[in-house]
């Protein structure tokens, strides 16, 4: 593989599209979820697998317990955007890439300066009330008094707005991102594994040949990339923007 081939093809381009998920951001320190040091590897003191603790039902039925797993093991308010995040903003700033296409809900990309992104799964910095619809910040969320945070004007329990598991995404933001990434002239996927559905699905409408792959371990989709690097997504993304 040539690394420079490749720095060409993006430096020429004026249509990139980003698909990222959690290993975008575990160099800011945020861990990922199926990695071996990842969140769903992680032994716990819960009867529960992370799966059933991040459904709708139990949040619905289990609500304490369910702000307990989220508080302790979802939220990082102190992360801050790392070298990857910082490098699509300059792509971004030079008017070639035109949408990222997130996985995540830590917010790290508009926190960098990102002002395209498609929140596939949400975000924690916005929570609703599930009676009235009063939006909350995150910092209502983590300094919230009592296990699970209630509406000041209503009562109401507040619902992180991110899509747990029993939920279905948002279908105009997948429609969306279906366009981009079917127009895309350059296709960057980065710190996935491509397991996760609907989402992981979108990766086959890219009609190009310029798919860049970059991950740690091995994806369904390695198959279908044109390029694949195993190397650190900060590093390789900070190289491909340099002047």
């Amino acid at each position: 593989m040539n690394f420079n081939e490749i720095k060409k093809i993006v430096g020429e381009s004026s249509n990139i599209v980003f698909f990222g998920g959690a290993g975008t951001s575990t160099e800011s320190g945020i861990p990922d979820f199926r990695s071996a040091d990842g969140l769903y590897n992680e032994g716990t003191d819960e009867r529960y697998t992370p799966e059933e603790m991040l459904s709708r039902d139990f949040f619905l039925e289990r609500t304490e317990m369910f702000y307990h797993f989220y508080k302790s093991k979802m939220l990082y308010p102190d992360a801050r955007p790392n070298p990857a995040h910082e490098a699509l903003v300059k792509l971004e700033q030079r008017g070639q890439l035109k949408a990222i296409i997130t996985q995540n809900i830590d917010g790290l990309h508009q926190l960098a300066g990102s002002m395209n992104v498609l929140e596939l799964h949400g975000s924690v910095h916005r929570n609703r009330c599930m009676g009235c619809h009063a939006v909350y910040p995150l910092a209502s969320i983590v300094g919230s008094h009592g296990p699970v945070p209630l509406c000041e004007r209503c009562g109401e329990l507040v619902k992180p707005d991110v899509v747990l598991y029993q939920e279905s995404l948002d279908m105009e933001l997948l429609e969306r991102a279906a366009a981009y990434i079917q127009q895309a002239d350059v296709l960057i996927v980065a710190g996935t594994s491509l397991t996760v559905q609907p989402a992981a699905g979108l990766i086959r409408l890219y009609e190009g040949n310029h798919f860049l792959l970059i991950n740690k371990s091995a994806t369904p989709m390695d198959g279908l990339a044109n390029y694949i690097i195993s190397e650190s997504i900060a590093k390789v993304l900070s190289a491909l923007t340099a002047d």
